[in-house]
């Protein structure tokens, strides 16, 4: 039990997707200009993370090395898509808000990282439990973002007006420039914590800060001088 809860926990703080190992950033620029939004892509993703990591752990031994990244994206694309046609059907609003990034978990690094890194070497528990954490680091870092943006550049929270800021919204705040900027702040504080608990900080490190760097055709082709 001690092992599952750390791997559940690693993904809220030590490995946080977003904060720590900065991965996810285009969705998570894009859908954090209202809680709403933002909490409506972390939970979608993080559905989707789950239910992924559970199926493929579970067919980890029967899916061949040669296609194991096909097969991954086949069995991520099948539950975007459930999710998606659930969105449409339920939460209409929710889906126009999200656009075409509900559609593109489907490539999101932090899932098909996740499926290359451990649910495809770790049993079904343990891999469930590394998809719930890191679905709620996700989730908790889009939802930390969306509640500054929305607060300050729309002076609501969740659409309930916040004094002082409802009449004078600094709208920088839901503009780009001002969703790298509650990022940069938030990756300051979080490297501040790391420091001070002896961790790394987190950095731009290119294609080697991603899970799929050993197995990446480009990055592979890169190497070998391969145009």
């Amino acid at each position: 039990m001690a092992k599952l809860r750390k791997e559940f926990s690693k993904g809220i703080i030590a490995e946080n997707p977003v904060l720590r190992l900065v991965l996810g950033t285009c969705p998570t620029l894009a859908t954090t200009t209202s809680v709403e939004s933002a909490l409506g892509m972390g939970l979608a993703a993080s559905i989707v993370l789950v239910c992924s990591n559970i199926v493929i752990s579970a067919l980890r031994k029967v899916i061949p090395d040669k296609v194991r990244i096909p097969a991954y994206i086949v069995v991520i694309a099948s539950f975007v898509t459930i999710v998606q046609m659930a969105v449409k059907a339920f939460l209409p609003s929710l889906d126009e808000q999200l656009g075409v990034y509900l559609p593109l978990i489907v490539v999101n690094c932090i899932i098909l990282g996740r499926a290359e890194a451990f649910a495809g070497k770790n049993p079904v528990l343990a891999s469930a439990f590394d998809g719930l954490g890191m679905g709620v680091g996700f989730t908790a870092a889009l939802f930390l973002m969306g509640a500054v943006r929305e607060i300050f550049g729309a002076g609501t929270f969740l659409g309930t007006g916040v004094p002082f800021l409802e009449s004078n919204p600094m709208l920088i705040f839901i503009l780009p420039p001002g969703g790298f900027f509650v990022y940069g702040i938030l990756m300051a504080a979080v490297n501040r914590l790391a420091e001070k608990k002896g961790k790394p900080r987190a950095e731009l490190r290119g294609c080697e800060a991603c899970p799929m760097a050993q197995s990446c055709a480009l990055k592979n082709a890169d190497k070998e001088g391969v145009n």
